[in-house]
Formats: C-alpha cells, sequence, structure tokens
C-alpha cells in the first residue's frame, strides 16, 4: 500500500497551501512590519515545530528530580531512559521517555536563561506548557478564588485582554480594579497605584503591559503588593526577549509569578512560560495549567523552546535586543519631530505608538491606525 499521504511532500500532496505558504513567505520577507506582538522565528525553531514531536501526547510533567539537573545530567539518555523504565513517570501516556527528556531540558534551559537578581537557576521553577499567553495568566488566577479583588492595568492605557477586561473570563470571574497612565505625564503614578491597593486591597497585582512602552519598576510594585498581602504577576509577554537579554531590567526575585509568551520579542515558537521561585506556588501553577486549564502539551512546541532558550543566550540575539530599543527609540523620536503625536511620550522598550487621529485630511476627516496601515501597505 502506498503511503503517499504520510511521506508524499506538501507541493504534491496540496498545492493550493503550498502557493499560501510561499506568498506569505514573500510577504513577510518584502514588507516592514511594525507589530510588536510579531517576530521572525529562526528557520531551525520552525524545523523543530515540524518535528516528530507533534505526533505525541504527553499529559502530565517530567519527573520533579530533572528540575534541580544539569544539562548534561538531563541529556545523559543511558541514565534517563534507565530511570524511566524502572519507575516510569506521572505521565497519564505511555512512550513518553523523549518528551521528558526534551521538556527537562527546555524547563532548565528556561531557568539559565531567565535566573537573575541573586536568584540562580536551581531557585526558579518553570513551566513550559501553557498553550499561549492568555492560559499562562488564567493559570495564575488559580493562585486566589473566584470573586477576589484583582489590580491591574486599564486595557485602553495600555493592558491586556487578560488583566481584567470586561469582555474577558477575568473581567466577569473576578472584581477588577483598574489603574491608568497619570493624565499629565502619561506613564505609571505609583503613588496612585499604591493608594488604590490600599484601598481596595487586591489579591493579586498585575503589571507588564500590551502597549504600554515603559518598563514596570518591579521593585515598586513588590513593595505595593506586600503592603497588602497580595502576589504580584508580572506580564513580561511583550519584553520577554529584552529581559532574557538583560537588555531592561528583570522582574526574577520581585514578581511572584512572571507569565510570557514565546513567539515576540523572544523568537520563538507560538506558545507561553510562567516563573517562580516558590516551590508552593510552582506546585499550584502545574496543577492549574494542567489539568486545571488544558489537556496535553504541545511537546513539539516545548522542543522548539529548548533550541529557543539556546538562542536567546547567544551574544548575537543579545545585540539584537539592544538594536531593537535603540532603533524604536529613534523612530519614535524622528516621528515626533516631524510633528506626529506619541502617546505616553515615548519609549524605553521596543514598542512605540502614534496617536493617528490628529492627523486630519482635508475634508476633516481623522487618520484611524487601520486607514493608516492600508495606506501604507499600498
Amino acid at each position: 500500500m502506498s503511503d503517499f499521504l504520510f511521506r508524499g511532500e506538501l507541493i504534491d500532496i496540496d498545492r493550493d497551501v503550498y502557493e499560501l505558504t510561499q506568498v506569505e513567505a514573500e510577504r513577510q520577507v518584502k514588507k516592514l512590519i511594525l507589530i510588536p506582538s510579531e517576530s521572525t522565528a529562526p528557520k531551525a525553531v520552525r524545523e523543530v515545530l515540524g518535528s516528530v514531536f507533534q505526533n505525541l501526547y504527553a499529559e502530565g510533567y517530567p519527573d520533579e528530580r530533572t528540575r534541580s539537573m544539569s544539562e548534561n545530567e538531563i541529556l545523559d539518555f543511558d541514565s534517563q531512559l534507565a530511570y524511566y523504565r524502572r519507575y516510569s513517570d506521572p505521565r497519564y501516556y505511555k512512550g513518553v521517555e523523549y518528551v521528558d527528556i526534551i521538556e527537562s531540558l527546555t524547563r532548565r534551559r528556561c531557568a539559565e536563561l531567565f535566573a537573575a537578581n541573586g536568584i540562580k537557576p536551581d531557585q526558579l521553577f518553570v513551566n513550559v506548557q501553557p498553550l499561549s499567553g492568555a492560559p499562562a495568566n488564567n493559570a495564575v488566577y488559580h493562585l486566589i478564588n473566584p470573586g477576589d479583588t484583582v489590580l491591574g492595568m486599564n486595557l485602553l492605557h495600555g493592558g491586556h485582554l487578560t488583566h481584567g477586561s470586561s469582555v474577558n473570563r477575568s473581567g466577569k470571574l473576578y472584581k477588577i480594579v483598574h489603574y491608568n497612565v497619570d493624565p499629565v505625564t502619561q506613564q505609571i503614578n505609583y503613588d496612585t497605584v499604591a493608594a488604590l491597593a490600599l484601598e481596595h486591597k487586591p489579591k493579586l497585582i498585575i503589571a507588564g503591559y500590551s502597549s504600554y512602552p515603559f518598563v514596570p519598576d518591579w521593585k515598586k510594585f513588590r513593595e505595593i503588593a506586600d503592603s497588602v498581602g497580595a502576589y504580584l504577576l508580572a506580564d513580561i509577554s511583550h519584553i520577554a526577549g529584552l529581559v532574557a537579554a538583560s537588555s531592561i531590567p528583570s522582574p526574577v526575585g520581585f514578581a511572584h509569578v512572571i507569565s510570557f509568551t514565546t513567539h515576540k520579542t523572544l523568537c520563538g515558537p507560538r506558545g507561553a512560560c510562567l516563573i517562580t521561585d516558590n516551590a508552593t506556588l510552582a506546585k499550584k501553577i502545574d496543577k492549574a495549567v494542567f489539568p486545571g486549564e488544558q489537556g496535553g502539551p504541545h511537546v513539539h512546541a516545548i522542543a522548539a523552546l529548548a533550541l529557543t532558550f539556546k538562542i536567546a543566550k547567544t551574544d548575537e540575539f543579545k545585540a539584537l535586543q539592544n538594536q531593537i530599543i535603540k532603533n524604536c527609540a529613534v523612530l519614535t523620536d524622528r516621528l515626533k519631530e516631524r510633528g506626529l503625536i506619541i502617546p505616553f511620550g515615548g519609549t524605553n522598550t521596543h514598542l512605540g505608538n502614534i496617536d493617528c487621529s490628529t492627523i486630519v485630511g482635508p475634508d476633516g476627516t481623522k487618520l484611524s491606525g487601520d486607514m493608516a496601515a492600508r495606506i501604507l501597505d499600498g
């Protein structure tokens, strides 16, 4: 029997889909894409995403002993397979001996990459299974109870849907109090945030944003959280690559939990991670991700993350992140010099904003962001 359907090339099996992959590749090469939540994953990362690891179901986690292992110990196949065959593992499915190795390797590389501020890799507990940023943040909400108060940034001021937006389940299941940017400085006023925290006594405070362009003051946020006995979640989804490269200050050692997606400035596969230095919280988070929020992890994405974290430790990656910040600052300054209004007054990260509504046509029509994008795309 022919195995054409399983071993045939895409161009032969489905030319239409093949052509779509080619025209999209051409679009990405020819266009200047200024979307801060997108990046270009290296060819090798995309190669791992298409590997046989995508065929597997692996509900559960590797053995806890692997968290303290070095990379060389994790990659000692003989030792790992001997242990697996003698003791099995905590997963629901079998045939996952190599999944255990790749996930353990990914967790270790992540811990080594993000260790900072005196916190060592062995002190970090990493979960690499969240399928995206929303499930990762939703897992953190398991640390508190529905109806509890959460203090997060207003979506219209730069926050995120999962930080308490009324259209998201975070805004439906919890009592949300929002902090905004100061109307004068257009930046976060930490005294105002502290006052809101003292007034409303939140159980969770969220720092980290989707369009606010400045790095949060992690130390001040932790002081505010401690003043009311709240957990501090640092959502660094947009700036994870900058943090990994030490281009900006890290929340490690300040935030109780750190969440981030892996397909933005980290330039990795679509996915997310959770990090904590608290063993008790780590156990709760693992249970919250699985089975609390989702089923089997995407093992091919976890394998691609192992490569992503290795790349992120290179000097080339660090140089890239530093240059991204410089480029964004220069672009923002030049736009400001040309008379464009820059919301929040500037940037010290990878993203900047433009107030298109201040540009008015001869008929009085204000320019919208969508309209501007279509004009520039023409």
